[in-house]
């Protein structure tokens, strides 16, 4: 269980995640407000490749992103009913990444194979984050 320190950890770990990735894979966020999330989503882009900006797509819901794979970055903050979540169903298990903010706002429709990523704050800086792998 790591605990990171700095948003360079986290954005470290995430990349280090990235080099056993195949495609598709769903990654699954999980943490409170502040956490972390983008941080992290932000460490899966570095590793991938990607050079654009990562920005939060909370008012957007969805920002995609190209680089050794296509990146599907998804916030479901602003989710309030499950008729939300249809037009993100398909991009779950698509071609490339798909990282989910807030992503236990639709456990009914993630895919059982999955990586899990649960983010805890532990103070100002430090970051509890724990990685379950349920991909087979």
């Amino acid at each position: 269980m790591p605990i990171t320190t700095s948003a360079e950890e986290t954005r470290r770990l995430a990349r280090e995640l990235t080099k056993g990735l195949y495609e598709p894979t769903c990654i699954s966020l999980i943490g409170k407000l502040g956490a972390g999330k983008t941080v992290f989503v932000k460490g899966i882009a570095e590793g991938l490749g990607i050079k654009d900006v990562i920005q939060s797509p909370s008012f957007v819901m969805m920002r995609s992103y190209s680089g050794r794979m296509k990146l599907y970055h998804i916030d479901l903050y602003r989710v309030t009913s499950r008729e939300e979540l249809f037009p993100f169903e398909d991009y779950l298990l698509k071609d490339g990444v798909s990282a989910i903010e807030w992503s236990d706002r639709a456990k009914d429709i993630l895919p059982e194979e999955r990586i899990e990523v649960k983010i805890d704050i532990k103070g100002r800086d430090k970051r509890r984050i724990v990685i379950y792998d349920y991909r087979n």
